[in-house]
């Protein structure tokens, strides 16, 4: 069964390297249909860092949703992510499954302008 995501992407540690590897990571393990444009923005939460580089990639996966978010995180972890103490604190990549089959799973998507500006700009019709 073909299931469809967009993936929200951010960088705020070496971001224009760490987001083009990630980029190249999805399109190798699934079928990208769209990228966003990638905007800087101010870091949320913690204020000390660097501006993040964030955008989102639709793609079409055979994976279900745990297993997507499972991959997701290897893919970081080949990226160098570590987990942090400080929540919402500097990133090598973070990549988070924003929308699953047309369906919201990320609350950040409410909460976050510049992320739910990039999934709508891959998905304008998207109920929300």
């Amino acid at each position: 069964m073909s299931n469809t995501s967009v993936i929200g992407l951010g960088s705020n540690i070496d971001p224009e390297k760490n987001i083009a590897a990630a980029r190249a990571l999805l399109k190798q393990e699934f079928q990208v249909l769209g990228e966003s444009r990638f905007v800087q923005t101010a870091p949320v939460g913690y204020a000390d860092q660097d501006d993040f580089i964030n955008g989102a990639v639709h793609i079409e996966t055979d994976l279900a949703l745990a297993e997507l978010s499972s991959r997701l995180k290897q893919l970081e972890e080949r990226l160098g992510h570590q987990r942090s103490a400080i929540k919402h604190g500097p990133r090598t990549i973070d990549l988070d499954v924003v929308v699953f089959n047309g369906q919201i799973i990320d609350n950040d998507f409410y909460e976050r302008d510049f992320l739910r500006d990039s999934v709508l700009e891959l998905i304008p019709k998207l109920v929300y």
